[in-house]
């Protein structure tokens, strides 16, 4: 098997926290760095150039010379390290003077791929430049230090945002072996938001014809055309595998599973449960304090968290599940369920901070007795529409409790003040219902806090756990995967609110015996046993190369 010698990965979200994509680098950036090195690039786009990252630590004598070079043909980076385990070197890039040549570029690559960037609107430009930049970084680089075909360099680009500039590199530096990897296909993700029948009918959508219904031509041309270019074709799961075959037309060469570390976890023992102890008094206080109430800590907690993405998150089926515990007369313990989903948010509740101040007790609620924050839209919110229109209003007299935390929680909320980690560790347990989830880092996180989760099979995450079992993974093995589908809504919402109720009667041993459970899977996730993954797809990229170049020289 070929071994890459140098690795150069481009995304988005280098040193640029946005989604999932940032877990799946900055948690194998070290399993990488371990075995190759410095001989690791990350490049991102730089959006701090007036201002500190914190994420990302410039390092002027780090590669000084090649800096200086790439500086004298045009290009504006900064070099050092990212801010992650292992460090890796990353170089953050000014894509902003490519600008004045998109006509040019654009061009280029209709006239060499069939790459449509005619119907170009709100972010397609900015990633596109990005691309390009990254791809002209990763020419200079190559050029400075005299690497040839025989250092094996793999340049990796994620997403639809990075696919220009492994083009560019297919072209112009032949000898660099090309993986792009899609974590979600821009028209498979449109077709699931715009409240499409994803599903039941893939196999008879055709991407392009969808493309052009949905305003996503050029999105879906630039990834249709790198799928189909690159050296190895990649995807993070197999019901995005699928989706590939079906809508850009191209299977994938390999399927690279989503790993993580658990570094962020705390130890197990005192520091461990301290810091469930603290995420557990911090949550109940601004509940107590927002709706007048007196949970104690038998309290029931359950969170959900990730982007705001109503019907793909399953966001509005955890609420109507929700719902239904609330209406279920069997229920007997009191549950406080949490959506920690950031929104359109205005700033942190004066009246709820001045409560929290204070160590006295309240008997009233304040306000709206189910929000955090301000929001700039809150008549128009889905979250607390749907709310609005299940009348859950969190009364004093109901088991039931859900308040919506519509922020980022970063450490500086407002209101917590805790880092999403440290509040997701105090919880029991927690719920992603996705619809549309290629892979799902939100479950892998919760587990490896020993917090067990219920998930669907609609995410890869959820088809994983029960490839582990050979069966639908159920909540006695940590993880609860339910069955979804286009047309089964109610079906599962119900199954949500009958595992919220099983877990609601387990005994202290049985609970204790689950939260070790998901643990034990969160152990099977690490990068460790993933990683092998990817060097099949160096291996995979680098035979096509070889191929590729040869068939050049002749």
């Amino acid at each position: 098997m070929q071994q890459p010698k140098y690795i150069i990965e481009a995304s988005w979200e280098v040193c640029n926290k946005v989604g999932g994509i940032y877990t799946v680098l900055s948690t194998r950036a070290k399993t990488l760095h371990d075995q190759i090195g410095d001989k690791l690039l990350f490049i991102g786009p730089d959006f701090w150039i007036e201002r500190e990252n914190p994420l990302f630590k410039e390092n002027r004598r780090l590669l000084s010379a090649w800096r200086k070079q790439a500086e004298a043909e045009g290009l504006k980076i900064r070099v050092g390290r990212w801010q992650i385990p292992g460090e890796p070197i990353a170089v953050l890039v000014d894509f902003t003077p490519f600008y004045s040549e998109k006509n040019n570029i654009y061009a280029w690559a209709w006239n060499a791929y069939q790459v449509d960037s005619l119907h170009a609107y709100g972010d397609y430009d900015e990633a596109s430049m990005f691309a390009y930049a990254a791809a002209k970084v990763t020419e200079s680089y190559y050029r400075h230090f005299g690497l040839t075909a025989a250092d094996n360099v793999i340049y990796q680009a994620h997403e639809w945002m990075t696919c220009l500039g492994a083009l560019y590199l297919q072209q112009h530096v032949p000898e660099i072996a090309t993986i792009f990897t899609t974590h979600a296909t821009s028209i498979g993700r449109s077709i699931a938001g715009n409240n499409k029948p994803l599903y039941d009918y893939l196999w008879a959508y055709n991407g392009d014809q969808m493309a052009a219904e949905l305003n996503m031509q050029s999105k879906h041309s630039i990834e249709k055309q790198t799928a189909a270019h690159v050296d190895c074709f990649t995807t993070v799961s197999d019901i995005t595998a699928t989706e590939c075959r079906e809508l850009l037309d191209k299977p994938v060469d390999a399927v690279l599973t989503n790993g993580f570390e658990d570094d962020f976890v705390p130890k197990a023992g005192r520091p461990f449960n301290d810091a469930r102890r603290k995420a557990r008094k911090a949550m109940l206080k601004v509940a107590n304090a927002l709706m007048g109430t007196n949970l104690g800590d038998d309290t029931i907690i359950i969170s959900t968290g990730g982007r705001y993405e109503f019907k793909n998150k399953g966001i509005d089926m955890l609420i109507e599940s929700l719902n239904r515990l609330r209406l279920d007369n069997h229920l007997q313990r009191d549950v406080l369920a949490f959506i920690n989903v950031p929104a359109w948010v205005k700033c942190p509740r004066i009246d709820l901070q001045k409560r929290l101040e204070g160590k006295q007790t309240f008997n009233t609620p304040i306000g709206d007795p189910r929000i955090t924050h301000e929001l700039h839209n809150q008549d128009q919110d889905k979250v607390l529409s749907q709310m609005n229109w299940l009348d859950i209003q969190n009364r004093a007299d109901e088991h039931v409790k859900l308040i919506f935390v519509p922020c980022y929680l970063d450490g500086a909320d407002g209101i917590f003040n805790m880092h999403y980690y440290d509040l997701l560790i105090g919880g029991d347990l927690a719920i992603y219902p996705s619809y549309y989830e290629p892979w799902g880092y939100t479950p892998t996180e919760s587990i490896a806090f020993h917090v067990p989760c219920i998930t669907t099979d609609l995410a890869g995450f959820g088809l994983w756990v029960n490839s582990l079992h050979g069966r639908y993974s159920t909540l006695a093995d940590g993880v609860k995967t339910v069955h979804r589908t286009d047309n089964n809504f109610v079906e599962a919402a119900e199954e949500i609110k009958d595992t919220i109720m099983q877990f609601a009667e387990m005994t202290p041993a049985q609970v204790t015996q689950i939260r070790r459970q998901a643990a034990l899977t969160a152990h099977k996730a690490l990068w460790q046993y993933f990683i092998e993954n990817y060097y099949k797809a160096y291996d995979i990229a680098l035979t096509k190369r070889n191929k590729r170049i040869n068939s050049i020289s002749k």
